[in-house]
């Protein structure tokens, strides 16, 4: 899961940027299974627009991407970790957004506006101090 919040004043216009309606759900099929986009919280004041992704383990191991042969192979942690199939669900339903276009709001899309971003399922094993000296210096 991923989740985009903002409080930038109205905050539903992060529809606008993201293109995808707050007041609609989104569902798509990507390669390794499904990626949805749903807005949990969507007022004036405060929207977060949360990306769920749900991976098909059986789907990906019948289409020979890792083998038959061990359990290892359909269980495993996909479901529930990030990873490179979060970045291609953001790719697959963002592309647009991503290009910093907009068009009923470009305005709004050359403007910043506070974002916060979290990613709840991203463990570090190295600990809060760690993950903080990596990240606070590039500004996340």
């Amino acid at each position: 899961m991923l989740l985009i919040s903002t409080t930038h004043q109205p905050a539903t216009d992060l529809g606008y940027l993201l293109y995808k309606n707050p007041e609609r759900n989104f569902s798509d099929d990507v390669s390794f299974g499904k990626v949805h986009v749903v807005y949990p919280e969507a007022t004036e004041g405060r929207t977060t627009a949360a990306v769920l992704l749900e991976v098909d383990s059986v789907q990906i191991v019948r289409r020979g991407r890792h083998g038959y042969g061990s359990l290892a192979n359909y269980v495993n942690d996909r479901p529930y970790a990030a990873s490179s199939f979060l970045s291609v669900a953001i790719a697959e339903v963002f592309g647009t957004a991503m290009s910093g276009k907009s068009k009923e709001r470009q305005a709004l899309a050359e403007t910043a506006i506070p974002l916060e971003i979290r990613v709840p399922v991203l463990t570090c094993r190295a600990g809060i101090d760690r993950l903080s000296r990596l990240f606070e210096p590039l500004g996340y």
